[in-house]
């Protein structure tokens, strides 16, 4: 069964709310699933509790904890889900997005993160997390992913083409969401919520 995931540290823009409309997005396009979200704060749906005091965007690196096991599809909660993940879902790899505006980047809007690649992340991040936080002060956990990852993910886009797409980037506030697409990412603003045609 495929546990999606996704993150929550209290005191930033996200609140539970947006985690219980990621939660429902999810139900409504994939199959029978796990839905969990890392969190300092209690949810609508199975918490599994944050450890470490990494704010922002690092908390996202404990997505990468040795006592957490399995594979994880991992969504940020600014992501719209817009249709059948059931692809994404059975990628089976580490997989992540080509960053929206640097071809050469990353982005860690979306991942899948197999068991078997937490380690590396996990080990290297924990040897100097404020080095670390302080050296990707702008690029954030993405930023430090990129040198692990760079050569050996699998792109979202070459993998699953047109299944993900930019709000911004894709131009879907005058297009509309492409007929293939499965997940909408923000990525900044505007936020979903502040979007009047994806308002639930």
């Amino acid at each position: 069964m495929t546990t999606v995931a996704c993150v929550l540290r209290s005191g930033g823009t996200y609140t539970t709310e947006h985690v219980a409309r990621l939660r429902d997005g999810v139900c409504k396009h994939l199959g029978a699933h796990r839905f969990v979200c890392l969190s300092d704060v209690d949810v609508d749906c199975e918490r599994i509790a944050l450890t470490e005091n990494w704010s922002g965007w690092w908390s996202k690196l404990e997505l990468f904890r040795p006592d957490l096991e399995g594979d994880l599809l991992y969504f940020d909660l600014d992501t719209v889900i817009a249709g059948d993940l059931s692809d994404m879902a059975g990628i089976n790899r580490l997989t992540i997005m080509r960053d929206v505006y640097r071809p050469d980047g990353l982005q860690s809007s979306v991942m899948y993160i197999p068991q078997d690649e937490k380690r590396q992340v996990w080990e290297r991040f924990t040897e100097a997390p404020e080095h670390f936080m302080a050296q990707y002060t702008s690029g954030g956990d993405q930023a430090f992913l990129e040198p692990l990852w760079g050569e050996s993910a699998a792109i979202w886009q070459d993998c699953l083409p047109g299944q993900l797409a930019s709000y911004k980037a894709d131009h879907i506030a005058e297009g509309g969401i492409p007929t293939n697409c499965r997940a909408v990412i923000f990525h900044g603003r505007p936020r979903p919520w502040e979007v009047n045609w994806l308002q639930p």
